[in-house]
């Protein structure tokens, strides 16, 4: 597999940057056990950190990793958008602020 990891973090908010080593190892972990993919991407800004990949998607699941994060970032006031991108693949969100409200 391919993959497109940013050099530094050095432009997350302090704030954010448990919750964004949290969110990075969730979306990794699904990629590696589940995605069957040939590429996975993160993208991070100092507001929002975002995994890709091109695997096979599917429905979110019910189990303890994607539950966790989601109770982390509500308890910081963020956001946790995940689910399949079409036609292939799976998008992890975790975001904090005015980029929290933007549509997925």
């Amino acid at each position: 597999m391919a993959a497109d990891f940013p050099s530094a973090a050095d432009v997350v908010d302090a704030a954010h940057q448990e919750l964004f080593g949290w969110a990075v190892r969730e979306g990794l972990t699904s990629v590696a056990r589940h995605a069957r993919a040939t590429t996975c991407t993160i993208t991070l800004t100092a507001w929002e950190v975002e995994i890709r990949d091109d695997g096979v998607g599917g429905r979110p699941s019910c189990g303890n990793g994607l539950g966790g994060l989601r109770e982390r970032a509500a308890a910081s006031g963020g956001i946790v958008e995940a689910g399949p991108l079409g036609p292939r693949g799976w998008r992890l969100r975790v975001a904090f602020g005015r980029t929290a409200s933007v549509p997925s």
